[in-house]
Order: structure tokens, then sequence, then C-alpha cells
């Protein structure tokens, strides 16, 4: 408080003309953590190798290649276990034991790689719209925001429903067929001025899958969100199995017993399996190989789900 008074009470001092520069307010800008990712046996789980440069042609091929390599699932989950967002976790996890996660922990583990790589990225979160029925939901998924040479571009390998195969291009009306996957960007106000409405083309419309805003968000964040995910007694990721893989012009999806394939040609099936083979389908289809006493656990986590 200054000196000055008026009516017998202290008044604030006037600054001295305009106020300086803001300095930063965090001092730990490492947000990503790319140097604690073990770079070649990540690259080498992607079937990749070398150093690759920080350009498009990296971003795309990293992106193809990790979606198909390293599945989404949520066994972590049905085993009882936690789900630690680290890089050293994930790296221990998804590619030296080969095994997949959900959005959180496969965007988290894909920002270190392209920090690692050189590429500038930020984080968001996104409201899952895909299976709704029109009323908000929270915004509990992951997505990146990578520049390359000044230029943005989405990136997100963890969302289980489909979505990008490889980076969109971030503007307005954006429309794409990766690999004969048709995707459109559009930004759109119904809860703010900088929000944006990612679609599929399915059949003969498109489906709305995740409406995000374009405000940056930091692993912390993540943290949050993913503890709600994984405590809270309605969250989906608790109560059935889901496990995904997409691979080239084929989208594999495995619903607790529920196998579904879909191609880029229109073709696909829905195949009921019976308890005793989701395990053999978990090792054949999504390369996830569980030990004995995993695949008796997560058979039995299914058998409730389908008996409830």
């Amino acid at each position: 408080m200054g000196t000055n008074e008026q009516h017998g009470r202290p008044v604030p001092a006037t600054p001295p003309g305009p106020p300086p520069v803001p300095e930063p307010a965090l001092t730990d800008r490492d947000f990503w953590h790319g140097a604690a990712l073990d770079l070649d046996a990540y690259l080498a789980r992607l079937g990749l190798s070398g150093s690759p440069p920080p350009t498009l042609d990296t971003l795309t091929a990293v992106h193809r290649a990790h979606l198909a390599a390293i599945p989404f699932e949520n066994l972590q989950l049905l085993l009882g276990r936690p789900v630690p967002l680290d890089v050293p976790s994930l790296t221990d996890k998804m590619v030296h034991h080969r095994r997949g996660g959900y959005c959180y922990e496969q965007n988290l583990l894909l920002a270190a790689a392209l920090d690692r790589l050189g590429f500038t990225l930020t984080a968001f979160t996104a409201r899952v719209l895909l299976g709704g029925d029109g009323r908000p939901r929270p915004s509990t998924h992951a997505l990146l925001r990578v520049r390359v040479k000044g230029e943005p571009w989405l990136a997100d390998v963890g969302f289980g429903g489909g979505g990008l195969v490889e980076p969109l291009r971030f503007a307005d009306g954006q429309q794409v067929s990766q690999g004969g996957w048709n995707l459109r960007l559009d930004r759109v106000s119904e809860i703010g001025d900088e929000e944006w409405l990612l679609r599929g083309f399915e059949g003969r419309q498109w489906r709305n899958l995740y409406s995000f805003a374009a405000s940056g968000v930091l692993p912390q964040d993540y943290a949050v969100f993913s503890h709600y995910l994984t405590t809270h007694p309605r969250s989906p990721f608790r109560h059935r199995l889901m496990v995904a893989r997409t691979v080239g012009g084929t989208r594999y999806a495995l619903d607790d017993t529920t196998l579904s394939v879909e191609r880029v040609d229109g073709t696909g099936e829905v195949r009921e399996l019976a308890l005793g083979e989701v395990g053999t389908v978990l090792r054949e289809v999504f390369d996830i190989a569980l030990d004995q006493e995993e695949r008796r656990i997560i058979e039995a986590r299914v058998r409730e789900f389908l008996d409830a």
C-alpha cells in the first residue's frame, strides 16, 4: 500500500509508467521430457530407425507407424494396475513390454518422441462425441498440435474409435482422405470462439468424432483427467474391455467379446468370440501377449461385464 491517504484511508500507489514485460511464470519448460525416452527402442517398436529430421514426412511416418504398432487398450485397469503417465513408465510399458494404452498414454508417448526429434508441440483436450446422444461430455480425450516449419498440424494416435491415420492440417474446412479414411475439420462456435470439430465419413454420412478448444494443457493436466477416468465408478474404461488397432486400410476393434473389422472399401464383419478366444485374439490381432495369469484375470473381468 502507498503512503498517500484519501479521506483518512490509505490508497494504492500508482505504478510508474507501463508495466515491464512479464517474466515466464513457469521455470521448468521441459514439458514433454523427450530426453527420458529411449528413442531407438521406440522407433524400432514402430519399425523405423535412424534419427529422422523434424519434417512433415517424419511426422507422417511416425504417426502412421505408431498407430499401426501400438494398440489402443485399457487392460491395465482390468488387471487392477495403476496407469502412470511419466515417460519412463510409458516407454517401459508400450515400448519394452509391447503393450498398448489409452489416449493419455499414447499421445504423451508420441509427444515425448516428437519433442526428442525436434518438433514444437502443444497439447489439447477434446470432448468425445462419437456414440453420444448430444448431451455435453467433459473434455477427457488427448490430442496434439505439432508445428512443422511454422505450420500447424493435428496429431492423435490415441482415439480408439477411428480418427486420424496421419497428421491433419490444422485449418478450417480441411477435408482429406487418409488412405481411404475420410476426415474433415471445421471451426465451430457452440461453447467458445476457438472451438473445432473433427468428423469422419462413414457409410453415407459424416459422424462427429470429437470437438476441442485450441487451449494448451500440460501433462500435469492430463494426470488429473486420467485420474478421473481411471477411478470414477461410471467411467467406461472400468466396465468393459476396449481394444482397437488401425493397420493401413483396416480397423480392428474388440469390445468385450465382440470383434469388429472395418475396411476402407466398405466391407467388414462382426464376430462374437467365445470367452476363451479373447486372449488369442489379443495376441494374433492386436499383438498383445498376456501371460497365463493375466489372461485368466481378463477373462474373469469380461465374464463379469457380460453377466452384469
